[in-house]
């Protein structure tokens, strides 16, 4: 199948650092998809590949990682949602109170409606914050390790070639 520039989606290289050391096997050799769960036909190579990532999702710095991502997670997404609901309740079941003035023509609706505006951009700005000071930098540390096990796999696989 064609994309819009009419290449292949396995002859396009693609320039991304992250992308140097293809752990999956795609776009390497024949063409081909890499079956997705290594079998014993499978190069040597390959399973090294697979089992880095295995290592490393099951490596204390990545388990880490997704307990910080959990901690603001957990307990935003409910709350938000909360929230939602609420304003989205009190606006079908009680119109009367939706429909008091706050302030000349700006009912209590439209004040809760400009809150879950703002609401959202604290929390997606929030969640950006959290993010930077509490996960990136231990992500792209792991992230780094990864390539480099990965890189190394690699070439010891090509020099027992």
């Amino acid at each position: 199948m064609e994309n819009r520039e009419g290449l292949d989606a396995a002859t396009v290289r693609i320039d991304d650092p992250w992308y140097d050391a293809l752990a999956s096997g795609w776009g390497e050799g024949g063409g081909g998809r890499a079956p997705a769960v290594p079998g014993p036909g499978r190069p040597p190579r390959e399973r090294r590949a697979a089992d880095i990532y295995l290592e490393v999702q099951r490596s204390a710095a990545f388990r880490e990682v997704r307990a910080r991502y959990r901690r603001f997670v957990v307990p935003a997404v409910p709350v938000f949602l909360a929230w939602y609901l609420a304003y989205v309740v009190a606006a079908t079941t009680a119109p009367g109170l939706m429909a008091r003035p706050v302030v000349g023509a700006v009912n209590v609706a439209m004040v809760a409606g400009l809150g879950q505006f703002l609401t959202t951009f604290g929390l997606t700005w929030a969640y950006a914050r959290h993010a930077r000071v509490h996960r990136d930098r231990a992500a792209l540390d792991l992230r780094w390790d990864t390539q480099e096990m990965t890189r190394g796999a690699m070439t010891r696989g090509a020099a027992e070639r």
